[in-house]
This record gives structure tokens, sequence and C-alpha cells, in this order.
């Protein structure tokens, strides 16, 4: 391992240009090729995704290496000191977003692979900017540059969500578009104004000069972090600003749809790390500015998710309304400003995001399934049994003279029930899975004295009862629904064919239910991780002190070795 970390080290701070830069080429590569070479596309989609996903992970594994508490990746690209030029930065929570990134858009792009791809043009470039773009966010360390990547994330799913057309798709792209339009001149706004009083878009910069401004000035600091703020929990889709994400990513295609699931995740992403870097217990008198904002948000938010899911009639609205329902557990916790609460939450946040791409991937599967078979009911509803509820020995056939208790399961069907189970088991928060896991990790830090009293932020009080009541009832609410939709789809129709599962559908959908068994199995490493993670977070002296002390590279020159010099270095404070 340790020789494994020296390789990872000499590639670094390179290697944090390879999730944005890989896709970014990859795309520009396939706007030559014509349109019908798509199989050459999809090797490249899929290859190049396969790609990401291994710098992501060796990202992660730099980033967590042991005997280190806190270690920072930071990259100059322009070779100019922060806060004067382009950060990237990474650490263990950027990490575990690249790899969470990475790992849905490869079983997306492979899934896409059966049939998705092909319904429309221009899938694979688009799908690559958006990896681009998702990237971006996540390794930025500057707000200017978090906008463009921002836009270059929108304007490809702006082109995926039409991928496949007809009118809802078109209906729905339009609200999208408008919302996303509204959101990013709120953006704009918010980030002109903190312009304005602090002089500087450099998150860490932010993060220094907030404690300095002075009283007078500060409601105006407030108002324009409260702007910038409704921008990005527009799209970590808060209540009452979701009204656009079900009918959206429910009209989208089912690998877009999965890849979707991301697009909140990185609203939740961009608020925790700007809230605990800018109004951390560090920032003066705007010290955890909003925190009861995000915490009744976030409670709103759960409620209307957890209504929704009852409400909802299709899979895919069902999809929709558990990554709301996600997210607004997610903010609720974030406002807490508790560390150990924050890294249940983190352990949380990719169960549940895994869970809702599955989501998606199955309901594209089990609709096309449902609506291939007569699912008309008859009146009397178990004609081979008698009145004792026993079978009648003469009558346990169909008209095919099939037996009709004791027949086997198609493997297809079966796995398509299993898949539908962990679902259901992990976005609900049962155990054994990784759902159940977070919240209880969620839980025991909202209740448990010990654990509140080694946590810095708020005390639960009563605001902590009720998140927990709100968690306790939306996973009993998603039950019910998810129940409903699983009995409505596997056991309340007859004379079905068996479903129709490529291996390019059904290994997809595998591999993200492997990563929720491997969460589970590893819960204690991985928590360790998120809670690494968190204290991180919570002490943003670290992140601060990594991205302005890095120095550029003093009149940078080809070396005529093979090892190229650094234009960065990475911090491990």
């Amino acid at each position: 391992m340790s020789l494994i970390l020296e390789w990872l080290a000499s590639l670094m701070p390179h290697l944090m240009l390879v999730p944005i830069v890989l896709p970014m080429l990859t795309a520009a590569l396939m706007l030559l090729l014509k349109e019908e070479q798509q199989q050459a596309k999809m090797v490249m989609n899929v290859g190049t995704t396969a790609l990401g996903l291994f710098a992501a992970i060796a990202l992660l594994l730099w980033a967590d290496q042991s005997g280190s508490s806190t270690t920072m990746g930071v990259y100059l690209p322009g070779n100019w000191q922060a806060p004067f030029g382009i950060v990237l930065a990474v650490d263990r929570l950027t990490a575990l977003m690249l790899v969470l990134t990475y790992s849905i858009a490869l079983a997306s792009s492979l899934f896409s692979t059966a049939r998705w791809h092909k319904a429309g043009v221009h899938f694979h470039p688009l799908f690559q900017l958006q990896l681009m773009g998702l990237s971006g966010a996540f390794l930025t360390a500057d707000l200017f540059n978090l906008f463009v990547f921002f836009e270059i994330m929108l304007a490809a799913s702006y082109g995926l969500l039409l991928h496949g057309s007809g009118r809802m798709r078109v209906q729905s792209g339009m609200h999208y578009i408008a919302i996303n339009l509204a959101a990013s001149s709120l953006f704009l706004i918010g980030v002109s104004m903190l312009y304005g009083l602090t002089g500087t878009l450099n998150m860490a910069d932010l993060a220094q000069a907030i404690p300095e401004v002075s009283a007078a000035d500060r409601g105006l600091l407030h108002t324009a972090a409260g702007i910038l703020a409704t921008a990005f929990l527009i799209k970590a889709a808060v209540w009452p600003l979701n009204f656009w994400l079900v009918p959206a990513y429910s009209a989208a295609t089912a690998p877009v749809g999965a890849l979707f699931a991301l697009m909140t995740k990185v609203g939740i992403y961009t608020i925790l790390r700007l809230w605990t870097l800018m109004f951390s217990s560090e920032a003066g008198d705007s010290a955890l500015f909003g925190s009861m904002w995000l915490i009744a948000g976030g409670m709103a938010t759960m409620v209307f998710g957890g209504i929704g899911t009852l409400a909802a009639t299709r899979l895919t609205h069902l999809a929709g309304y558990a990554a709301i329902l996600s997210s607004g557990t997610l903010l609720a916790a974030i406002g807490f400003g508790q560390n150990m609460l924050t890294a249940g939450l983190l352990y949380y946040l990719p169960s549940s995001t895994l869970a809702v791409a599955i989501l998606f991937l199955l309901a594209d599967i089990m609709d096309r399934w449902r609506n291939d078979g007569n699912i008309d009911i008859d009146d009397e509803e178990a004609p081979f049994l008698n009145s004792e509820l026993v079978p009648t020995q003469s009558l346990n056939l169909d008209e095919n003279e099939q037996v009709l208790i004791g027949r086997a399961i198609p493997a297809s069907a079966a796995f398509l029930g299993l898949a539908f189970i962990m679902c259901t088991l992990v976005v609900t928060g049962l155990p054994p899975l990784s759902g159940f896991i977070g919240k209880f990790a969620m839980l025991t830090n909202l209740i448990n004295p010990v654990g509140l009293g080694q946590s810095a932020g708020y005390q639960a009080g009563p605001w902590g009862w009720v998140l927990m009541a709100l968690m306790i009832a939306t996973g009993l609410f998603a039950l019910i629904a998810l129940t409903r939709a699983g009995i409505r789809h596997f056991w309340a129709t007859h004379e079905r064919g068996t479903p129709e599962l490529r291996i390019s559908e059904g290994l997809p959908i595998a591999a993200l239910m492997a990563l929720c068994m491997v969460l589970t199995v590893k819960a204690d490493s991985v928590m360790q991780y998120t809670q690494n993670a968190a204290n991180t977070l919570h002490a943003p002296g670290t992140y601060i002190q990594a991205v302005m002390e890095t120095r550029p590279v003093p009149n940078p020159t080809i070396a005529p070795s093979s090892t190229p010099p650094s234009s960065g270095q990475e911090a491990q404070p």
C-alpha cells in the first residue's frame, strides 16, 4: 500500500486535472466524429468514464493516507498564487464526491448502450461534458470557476434531458431550463455582491475576509450570502423551489435520470463546502449564519418528499421524490453544524444517491416489462384455491397447463425483485443495509448526549427531536410507497412474460448494488473516512492554510527528464 501511495504522490498534483480534462478532450474528439459512428463514440464514452473512475479512486486513496487526519491537494493551473489565479483543491470530501460521480456515470453509460444512446444525437459528447462540469464543481476552489463549471454542467444537462424527444421531455425541459437560468442569475448577483464587499472570489480568501467585514456592511454580506444560497438551494431541490425536479427527472431517459441523481448532490456539496468555510464558528459575527434556515428548509423538504412518495403512481416519480427526500434530510442535518452529525450525513449521502440512481434504471426495465403483459385481473382473486384456501389439485394449472403454484421465478424477474428490495431498504433506512447505518449514525448523534458533548455547533434541542421524528416518519412514508409499487409491479399482475434484461442493463444495476453492499460491509472504515472528512470541514483553517500557502513554481521549464516539473504542489498541513 505504501508503494501505491508513493506512486500516487508522484502523480500529484497533476492527477487532479484528470477528472476535468479527460472528459473535456473526449467530448471534443467525439464532436469530430460523424453521428453514424455511434459504436466508436459508445466505446470512447464507457472507456473514458472508466478511466475517470480509476483516477477518482486514486485521488481518494491519496487523500485518505493513513496517519494523516488532514491531507489536502492544491493545484495552480496558471501558476499564480491564490487568490489571484485559478485554484483546484482536493480533500476527502471532494474525492468521495468524485468517486460517487464516476461510479454512477459508468453505470449509466453502460446502461445506455442497450438502447437509449441511439435515441438522439450527441448523447455521448453531452454525457462527457456533464461529467466535466460535475468534476469541476467538486474540485474548484474559486466561486467564479464554480459558476463556469455549473454552466457547463447545466448546458449539457439541457441536451441530455431532451434526448429522446417527445412532448413531455420538451415541456419538462422548458421548465427545467427556466428555473436553472433564474438560479444562475441569482448566482451571479450573489457572487457580484460578495466580490464588492470582500474583493475576492477565492473560497479560502473569502473565509478569511468575512470576519473582517465591518458591522455596517454585515447586513449586506448576509443578503449576498442569502441570494447565493438560494441559487444552490434551487439545485439542491429545497421546498418550495423543487417543483421542477420530479417532472424533469421522470421525463428523462433512464441513464440520464440516474446521472441526474447527482445534480441535487452538487447543490448539497456546495452548500456544505461554502457554509462550513464562510460561516464556521470562526466567522465572528457571521458564525453559523443561516443555520436555522437550512434546518427549517430541510425539514419542509422532507415533509414534501415524504408526501410526494405516497402520492407517486409512477416509479420514475417515486425515484424523483426519493431524491427530494434525501436532499431534505441532508440539508436539515447540515444546518446543525455538528461535525459528528456531518460524518453521518456524509455516509448517508452516497448510499441514498446510489439507491435513487438504481431506481431510475429499474423503472425503465420494470415499466417495459409491466406494459408488455396483460395486467387485467379476474374478479375471482384465486380461482385455483378451494374454500379452505388450499390449492385444488385439478385447478393448479393455467391455460397452457403450467403449474400456478410452485412455478420457478425467472432469473431476470428475481434479479429485478432483489434490486427493488435493496433500493427499498436503503431509501427507507431499514436494516441491514447502508441506508439504515447512515440514518442510525445521524440519529445517534442527535439524541446521544455524549456524542453531542463532543460535537461543535448547535445542540440538538427541540429541533433535533423534530428531525428525528421526521426521519422516522418519512422513512415510513417511503416504505409504504415503495411496498405498494412493488406489489403493483411484482405481485398484482399475471399472464406476463419474462422481463427482457440485457447484460448491459443488468450489469450496471448489479455494480451499483455491490457498492451499497461495500458501504454496508465496510461501514466502520467508511465511517472513519467520513468522520475525518467532517472534522476537516468544521476546522476550515486546514483548507484555508493549504490553499493560501501553496506557492507557484518559479520559472517552470520543460525538464529533460521523463518526470515533468510540477506547476503546483500538494499541501499536507
